[in-house]
């Protein structure tokens, strides 16, 4: 059975960082895409950020050079490192692996409130 664990999110003032770690367990052969989501209240979940097998990236245009993505392989953890934290990036962020031969995963949510 998979399961994606996150953790690392919290409360920070306007400004600062957090960084966010989503780990896959269970039985997989390999992990394809690996991405963070957010939805805010109100809106419909959104890709903040993903990351290919190989370290290729995509960005929102909204996080671009503040957002940073990055796996372990050998860990099988994404993680996102956000820095210049704004209000408008509160959300829950969801964290989503396609998995080789079993389809697409989701992690159980995470709370990232941005205020001071």
């Amino acid at each position: 059975q998979v399961q994606l664990v996150e953790s690392g999110g919290g409360l920070v003032q306007p400004g600062g960082s957090l960084r966010l770690s989503c780990a896959v367990s269970g039985s997989i052969f390999s992990i394809n895409d690996m991405g963070w989501y957010r939805q805010a209240p109100g809106k419909e979940r959104e890709l903040v950020a993903r990351i290919s097998s190989g370290g290729g990236t995509m960005y929102a245009d909204s996080v671009k050079g503040r957002f940073t993505i990055s796996r372990d392989n050998i860990k099988n953890t994404v993680y996102l490192q956000m820095n210049s934290l704004k209000p408008e990036d509160t959300a829950v962020y969801y964290c989503k692996s396609s998995i080789s031969f079993m389809g697409d995963f989701w992690g159980q949510g995470t709370q990232v409130t941005v205020s001071s």
